[in-house]
């Protein structure tokens, strides 16, 4: 059955390019942003704070500089992608300032603005730059050369509070995982566009599995073994499930096969538990998560995992509001790892489900333009880079709510992180530049200027050879 392509309008009718959509939606995601700045002065101080026209200021520029990239370069893209950005990066510097207010001596919310503004900058130069998406197809292999130097990277270079993630050359700091992450999904998209059929049809059949040949099954394999090789390496739980986990959702959407998650998860699985059990640090908080009040019994008084899961139940329905929780008693990871903490603790679960529902929509939005494009590149491009939020979101979600074993990666646009921000800044560009190429009218072959009617790509129908 062919899925309609329901962003394309037919033959001969004006699209709207809703840029005006978009600008209104900033305004009031910096609103917001500024609101909660305000907010959070008054709570602790029972005063606005003096800068907070300057901050709301700073944040509208940035968000109208980007909104005129878009206007100008991709004028057909999705509105709500760059306003959700701006509200969740705003949103995420208010939490940062007032977790600043608990610790004077570690002040991250400047950083971060920076980083903000990089990452923003970064979004202008690929939506102006990048015309065409589909040129990416023809660096997949620089692409993941670059991606595998940059994982290995930090290897050599000291741990960072258990993990080998990050490299410090004097004051400045980043995670290159961060970045391999965006390298690997234009990878995979090209891969998967040029040997879908082989991963889908050929090889031998086993039971009502079909196995590829091992040429094609080859990249898969390896595929495991690095993310393996990653967690053992580096000690990073994280890096490894999302870079694992990206592929098989790329997998599945270019063959259609549903025994590719099965074997997917297995074989995630079998690897977080060989290494859970036998490596010193993942194996601890395996440990947390299986009994996070074991420390409290023990007479050590609250774990990070423990203060993290008070904090939640403390928030409520409603929050404490901002500025009036506790979740600093967290400790060093407050303004990152556990960031959601602050906003469960201070927000309620209204708050927290409002954050989630925003995640959600970023996710959906993307996947949206990529099922609208005709291209299978491009498609799966689209796929993996929403697929990249969505698993990051739950992830983290889900360490800091006990659901899973606590990972050490970042809340995209909210925690404390400057590789995080910019490399999402760059993910929302790409996004946006699919998604003109999505909506954008396509002339017909005479050239006349109207729109040429909808084919579908049947190459994605399902069972297609």
């Amino acid at each position: 059955m062919t899925t309609p392509r329901t962003d394309a309008p037919p033959p001969g009718v004006r699209i709207p390019k809703r840029r005006g959509v978009e600008l209104s939606l900033l305004v009031c995601a910096v609103l917001i942003s500024v609101s909660g700045y305000a907010a959070v002065g008054l709570a602790r101080s029972g005063a606005v704070p003096p800068d907070a026209v300057r901050y709301g200021a700073g944040l509208g520029l940035l968000a109208l500089v980007a909104h005129l990239a878009v206007r100008f370069r991709a004028p057909y893209a999705d509105p709500l992608l760059l306003p959700i950005a701006v509200l969740l990066n705003g949103l995420g510097l208010v939490l940062i300032y007032r977790l600043d207010l608990e610790t004077p001596n570690d002040q991250a919310a400047a950083t971060q603005l920076v980083w903000s503004t990089l990452g923003v900058a970064l979004f202008i130069v690929v939506v102006l730059l990048l015309r065409d998406h589909r040129a990416l197809q023809g660096y997949a292999y620089v692409s993941v050369a670059a991606a595998l130097a940059l994982m290995i990277l930090p290897i050599f270079f000291p741990a960072v509070n258990g993990a080998k993630i990050w490299i410090r050359i004097g004051g400045l700091s980043f995670q290159p995982g961060e970045f391999a992450k965006i390298l690997l999904a234009v990878f995979f998209a090209s891969y998967l566009a040029a040997n879908r059929n082989a991963l889908a049809y050929t090889g031998r059949r086993i039971w009502k599995f079909q196995f590829p040949a091992g040429r094609v099954l080859g990249p898969i394999v390896a595929i495991w073994l690095l993310s393996v090789g990653v967690l053992v390496l580096e000690r990073d739980l994280g890096t490894s499930l999302l870079f694992f986990g990206l592929f098989v959702i790329m997998l599945y959407v270019a063959t259609g096969r549903t025994g590719w998650i099965a074997v997917g998860l297995v074989l995630a699985s079998a690897g977080a538990f060989l290494v859970g059990s036998l490596e010193p640090h993942v194996h601890s908080r395996v440990e947390d998560w299986l009994d996070p009040f074991a420390s409290i019994r023990a007479g050590e008084g609250p774990g990070q995992l423990a203060q993290s899961l008070f904090a939640f139940a403390a928030g409520g329905m409603l929050g404490t509001g901002l500025g009036l929780g506790h979740s600093v008693l967290i400790g060093f990871a407050v303004k990152s790892d556990f960031i959601l903490a602050t906003a469960g603790e201070e927000l309620g679960l209204v708050g927290l489900t409002a954050l989630f529902l925003l995640y959600a929509l970023l996710v959906a939005r993307g996947y949206r333009a990529g099922l609208s494009l005709r291209d299978p590149f491009g498609r799966l491009l689209a796929i993996g880079l929403a697929s990249i939020v969505a698993l990051q979101v739950f992830v983290i979600a889900g360490g800091v709510m006990g659901l899973i074993p606590l990972t050490g990666m970042a809340m995209p646009f909210l925690a404390q992180g400057g590789s995080s921000v910019v490399t999402n800044w760059v993910i929302v560009a790409l996004l946006i530049r699919v998604s003109d190429s999505a909506r954008a009218p396509q002339p017909d072959s005479a050239d006349t200027g109207t729109l040429a009617p909808v084919r579908e790509d049947t190459r994605f129908r399902e069972g297609a050879p």
